[in-house]
């Protein structure tokens, strides 16, 4: 689990110096196997739904076949915002595992003076409820919370 969460957390850190939002995730198969990885675009191509667990679930449906995907596991910076959870369980994917919470998130960009999102931060669970979750995972948690804060602009005294 370490080593996944380690390469979202990669992902994540690629996006934003690309100039997307933080967020990375992989796909990996029940032998433990990286199927397929993304991170944020929403920045680079224009499209506020370029989100990595969007692509993976996407991924998934054009290239695994059904029990495949469900026992493929989602390796994920940040927990699944509604539409990615919708995502993932049309696709019919398994387990998912996040670093940070869509709470945490909501909470570290009130505390920051940051306007809430545009999309209410829903736990996978209430909008895909037969879905494995685990997350929030520490360290990790914190190690996001950092990448995000470092995303703000410099603020004038």
């Amino acid at each position: 689990m370490i080593t996944y969460l380690e390469r979202c957390v990669e992902l994540a850190e690629e996006a934003l110096a690309r100039g997307d939002g933080p967020f990375g995730s992989v796909l990996v198969d029940a032998d433990g196997r990286v199927l397929h990885e993304d991170s944020n675009r929403e920045a680079s191509t224009n499209d506020p739904t370029a989100h990595p667990e969007f692509a993976l679930a996407r991924w998934a449906a054009a290239n695994l076949p059904e029990a495949d995907r469900a026992t493929a596991t989602v390796y994920t910076s940040g927990e699944h915002c509604p539409m990615c959870a919708a995502a993932h369980g049309w696709a019919g994917l398994g387990r998912i595992v996040y670093a940070a919470s869509g709470a945490q998130l909501a909470s570290w960009r009130e505390s920051w003076g940051l306007p809430a999102s545009p999309v209410r931060p829903l736990a996978i669970t209430d909008v895909a409820p037969g879905i494995p979750v685990v997350g929030p995972v520490p360290p990790f948690d914190d190690r996001m919370r950092a990448i995000h804060r470092s995303a703000l602009p410099e603020r004038q005294p």
